[in-house]
């Protein structure tokens, strides 16, 4: 699904456009280069990440366009000269990726964008924009999905960050596993499916529990559910059963001990013959709640501040850096930043995982020039994205999913792990 939107172009920083300039009037921006973005490192703690937001890219790549209104805003800020070259300015380079839903490791080649430096550079900003918050969102979701098991999780995030965020963040989640989002927008942009039902303030706004849980029930039928918490549970569940019958589709339980709470519940309901009733919980979850959670009688978890906020992981550090450019020939010559801390490596990439004869993977294999001959067990991992300025590598949703599934189950056990500990497996650089 494609969902180009209003221009693009002035979701950047200043010196892009002052780079340009200088580069125009030095007669290098026309030079062919090719930049990367990438990782340094995972977050602290992290085993691996999750790759998220290239179909937003893709979106963005496409809309990025100085239209009237964004040349008027440019007035002052660049030449008019330059005004003049941005007015034409369309992408008509190349790109290669990670495919979304692909986990990632320290100094993975996430997209490799090749174009005049002109072109590419322009990018730097908003690709960086859309992978540090929809890869750090899919991180997080990732390991809850897996410290849920076969439960499912609800992302219910959006009043918790900036309203545009949230619908990405919902977008994020269900790629890395996550069933459904409270998020409208983000059902009506994307086709994630979106589930809710009813607040404490619905039952406030009844004069008893009786009246709001039958209000419910007769415009949602007896599979809804019911929040059984804001007065007294014990109660609330025997009243919920007694409006709605044993067929009661959840209960919702959102303070307390959860799993203690959730213990109790279980066995009254299943005492009111109410065994199908499920359990669902909500209540500041994270991935380390939802492990604890695991013997508990839940069904569902319902996510919100922790997932978009990263799980404390609020941005994935990827960077964005200029690894190779014409050289005086012709040919692409690499080139390097070298700051201490902060060094890059030169040259156009190429990314395998490199497996066991059993599937199982076993290093992030990073070269530079043409990858070696395939042994049946490296995986290539760049796939095209946009080929001369035209985009070629958009999936579905859907496909992100599998993706991601796929991707997990390739990857050693500890990846299951919920303690801090090194990436799961090693990056390994390869020279030409």
């Amino acid at each position: 699904m494609s969902v180009v939107t209003a221009s693009a172009a002035l979701l950047t920083d200043h010196y892009e456009l002052t780079m340009v300039q200088a580069a125009r009037q030095a007669g290098t921006a026309d030079r062919r280069a090719v930049f990367e973005l990438f990782p340094r490192r995972l977050p602290q703690g992290r085993r691996y990440g999750v790759v998220a937001g290239v179909g937003r890219a893709l979106d963005a790549i496409e809309a990025f366009r100085f239209d009237a209104a964004a040349l008027a805003a440019l007035d002052g800020v660049v030449e008019p000269d330059m005004l003049d070259w941005l007015a034409s300015y369309r992408f008509s380079g190349d790109v290669w990726g990670y495919a979304e839903g692909e986990a990632y490791f320290p100094y993975s080649p996430l997209l490799v964008v090749e174009g005049t430096f002109a072109e590419a550079v322009l990018l730097e900003t908003v690709l960086l924009s859309i992978y540090n918050h929809d890869s750090a969102i899919a991180s997080a979701a990732s390991r809850m999905t897996l410290a849920a098991g076969e439960r499912p999780c609800i992302e219910m995030g959006s009043r918790r960050t900036h309203e545009e965020a949230a619908v990405a963040a919902a977008r994020a989640a269900y790629v890395a596993g996550f069933d459904a989002t409270s998020n409208l927008a983000a059902r009506a942009r994307w086709g994630v499916p979106s589930a809710g039902t009813a607040a404490h303030s619905f039952t406030l706004l009844h004069d008893d529990e009786t009246d709001a849980f039958r209000a419910q029930v007769q415009t949602l039928g007896v599979g809804t559910t019911l929040l059984v918490d804001t007065y007294d549970v014990t109660e609330a569940v025997r009243l919920a059963v007694e409006v709605a019958g044993t067929s009661l589709g959840a209960v919702r339980l959102d303070s307390g001990d959860l799993g203690e709470i959730a213990r109790d519940v279980r066995a009254q309901l299943d005492e009111l013959g109410a065994t199908g009733t499920r359990i669902v919980v909500t209540s500041d979850l994270d991935e380390h709640a939802i492990a604890a959670l695991a013997a508990a009688p839940v069904d569902a978890y319902g996510v919100g501040t922790q997932l978009v906020t990263g799980s404390g992981h609020p941005t994935c550090g990827f960077v964005y850096k200029l690894v190779a450019r014409e050289g005086a020939d012709g040919d692409l010559v690499s080139v390097a930043k070298r700051s201490a801390d902060k060094a890059s490596i030169g040259g156009r990439k190429y990314a395998l995982r490199r497996r066991s004869p059993g599937g199982t993977a076993q290093a992030e294999v990073i070269g530079i020039g043409d990858p070696p001959e395939d042994d049946g067990d490296d995986r290539a991992l760049l796939v095209p994205l946009v080929r001369a300025g035209e985009v070629v590598g958009r999936t579905t949703l859907e496909e992100a999913r599998a993706r991601h599934r796929a991707s997990l189950a390739e990857l050693p056990r500890a990846v299951t792990m919920m303690s801090a500990g090194e990436a799961v497996i090693p990056t390994v650089h390869l020279g030409p």
